[in-house]
């Protein structure tokens, strides 16, 4: 049994509001934000290789996106995803 209290229903609404928050308060573009390309890369990471590291993968993208701004994201995402070591799976 947890001792967390149950998490309440969050639809994109929520999210869009949330993530529009964030952005205000980081001075980051939210048009920047791909929720639906975040959760394809954790989910990614975390079913072929290990659940722990698809938070650090995501935090890895955003890291890289600000050291390369000119870089397609997805691209950077790509190289994140290939190097998931050869016959990793979670």
């Amino acid at each position: 049994m947890s001792d967390r209290a149950p998490r309440p229903d969050v639809d994109a609404t929520t999210w869009k509001a949330w993530i529009a928050h964030v952005c205000a308060a980081l001075e980051v573009d939210p048009a920047r934000v791909d929720v639906a390309a975040v959760h394809g890369l954790t989910g990614t990471i975390a079913s072929r290789f290990t659940r722990p590291m698809a938070p650090v993968a995501a935090h890895l993208w955003g890291l890289a996106q600000g050291a390369h701004p000119d870089a397609d994201p997805l691209t950077l995402r790509d190289a994140i995803i290939a190097s998931i070591p050869a016959g990793a799976s979670a």
